[in-house]
């Protein structure tokens, strides 16, 4: 029977897949090497089409560039903007509409501390989005309205 410490990788690959927030990882290339069924059913993209491939598919291509410079600068120094935040951004589902998902990141060391590349995991907040935005909108009529009555 395996004890608390024991590590089982067949586990871990089975929390991975059955996760419902997407969970990427990139290698030191930026070459996707993990792509679950949660990444699936956010970006509509198979694994077997992203695995050995770029990111750039699920970010819009006005952010490609920064993204790249940052994914560089943070596997070559270990310095990472986003380190302990969650980031409310927009990306790109397999059909061309765009959505938001939070997103948060981390690098991945192996046991001497070497990076190996940088994880991320996401999840689709398009709808929480368009209904923020919904409301900000009814606010503003409201506010207006409310301005237009006092004065």
């Amino acid at each position: 029977m395996p004890t608390p410490n024991d590590y089982d990788p067949a586990l871990a690959k089975s929390i991975i897949d059955h996760a419902t927030d997407a969970i990427i990882f990139a290698d030191r290339d930026g070459l996707v090497q993990v792509w679950n069924a949660g990444a699936e059913r956010i970006f509509g993209h198979k694994a077997e089409d992203v695995i050995g491939g770029k990111l750039d598919i699920i970010i819009p291509e006005r952010m490609v560039d920064a993204h790249n410079r940052g994914f560089d600068h943070a596997v070559e120094t270990g310095e990472m903007k986003y380190v302990n935040k969650v980031l409310t951004t927009r990306s790109m589902h397999k059909d061309g509409s765009r959505i938001y998902v939070d997103m948060s990141f981390d690098l991945v060391r192996d046991a001497a501390g070497t990076i190996l590349g940088a994880v991320a995991f996401a999840r689709d907040v398009t709808e929480r989005q368009a209904n923020d935005a919904a409301t900000r909108v009814k606010m503003a009529e409201l506010e207006k309205a409310l301005a237009e009555k006092t004065a």
